[in-house]
């Protein structure tokens, strides 16, 4: 399956609004991304800004279980939704 950049903006959207739900995560988000609670209003609409808050998410599998539970999703979509996204390509060394 494939994401396409609106699908990718929507699932990033969820992501950001189940961090605001988390008390103890949603301080590690801004410290991790040096983003302020005011920028979480005036960026959410930025492909950059979302692959941001998809990227801070895949950073602990924990993570991306309760997202996906809570949301009842599989769990490679915020990886899939996250290549979808500016700086989301995979790169491949070889």
């Amino acid at each position: 399956m494939q994401y396409s950049a609106d699908a990718a903006e929507t699932l990033a959207l969820k992501v950001l609004t189940w961090l605001l739900g988390q008390d103890d995560l949603l301080p590690v988000f801004l410290g991790a991304s040096g983003a302020s609670e005011q920028d979480l209003r005036t960026r959410a609409a930025e492909p950059e800004f979302l692959g941001s808050v998809l990227d801070f998410l895949m950073m602990d599998d924990d993570w991306v279980v309760q997202f996906c539970e809570a949301e009842t999703i599989p769990y490679e979509h915020p990886m899939l939704a996250r290549a979808a996204l500016p700086g989301g390509a995979q790169v491949h060394w070889t």
